[in-house]
């Protein structure tokens, strides 16, 4: 990131949590300002870092609750990024928000500020988000597959058309994020596409990636994950895991980050020993 480039930070305000700060990092494709929540444990050096992603209807407060615990049991940071909002229609920025370039460059800008600023271990960095956080996260390891150390995607959205004609309660918010409905223009059903993990198995192949998906979603259809796990297979994918549990819509934040947790750092990985 430039050195020109100005960032804020600023202790939320009545927060009880010590370490726990909003900052504001740039955008380096259109410079807007965009917020992150970040906790940093208290006399940390070279702490692993779990960035959580909200869902398709919340912003960067919608994992903080469910997250934050789990990080300061095992003195984690843990990164918040905003992502350009809820995914809703009325969200004045729906157009970048939904998995857009700039939804998943956000992601991006945070992360590496933190680590130019924060001691962060670079080989443990993981990535969890579930429903539209799970959308997101495949999208974001598909722009950048070697930043992660690991990545966890709960009930992910993997086709957008197909969620799309789908889900009656979504289409509309899905249409005003992409500009349209799939169906309208051949230009819109490759926007779509750009932002369907289901048509990036080829980007995500080198991702060390847990898919999970309930049996019993009512929101996300299991096949999207069923159907990026094929798609993985098919590219020659050697590091993902998939399982369909016994659920529904829904995220095991503590068993992501357990199995966060058994991951070798990729420090660790290269100096193993083979054959």
């Amino acid at each position: 990131m430039p050195d020109e480039i100005k960032i804020r930070t600023k202790t939320l305000i009545g927060n009880r949590i010590a370490g726990l700060a909003e900052v504001v990092v740039p955008s380096t494709l259109d410079g807007v300002l965009e917020p992150s929540l970040l906790y940093y444990p208290p006399h940390g050096e070279r702490v692993p870092l779990l960035v959580g992603l909200h869902t398709w209807s919340y912003d960067r407060f919608n994992q903080l609750d469910r997250l934050l615990p789990l990080c300061r049991q095992r003195g984690w940071a843990l990164l918040l990024p905003e992502a350009r909002g809820p995914s809703l229609i009325g969200n004045p920025r729906v157009r970048q928000a939904g998995g857009s370039v700039y939804a998943q460059q956000d992601v991006i800008d945070a992360l590496i500020w933190v680590q130019d600023n924060y001691s962060v271990d670079e080989g443990r960095t993981f990535l969890l988000g579930g429903s539209g956080g799970g959308h997101l996260a495949l999208l974001v390891a598909a722009r950048e597959p070697f930043l992660w150390s690991a990545v966890s995607a709960w009930v992910p959205i993997t086709d957008l058309a197909a969620w799309h004609d789908e889900n009656s309660e979504y289409a509309g918010h899905v249409a005003a994020s992409c500009g349209g409905t799939p169906a309208e223009s051949p230009s819109l059903k490759e926007r779509y596409q750009e932002r369907s993990p289901l048509f990036l198995a080829h980007r995500l192949k080198d991702v060390r990636l847990f898919l999970h998906h309930g049996r019993f979603d009512p929101v996300v259809q299991a096949r999207h994950s069923w159907q990026l796990a094929l798609a993985l297979e098919e590219s020659g994918a050697q590091q993902f895991f998939f399982e369909i549990f016994d659920g529904g819509h829904e995220i095991r934040a503590e068993q992501a980050v357990n199995w966060f947790d058994r991951q070798p750092s990729q420090e660790e990985s290269l100096s193993r020993l083979t054959g």
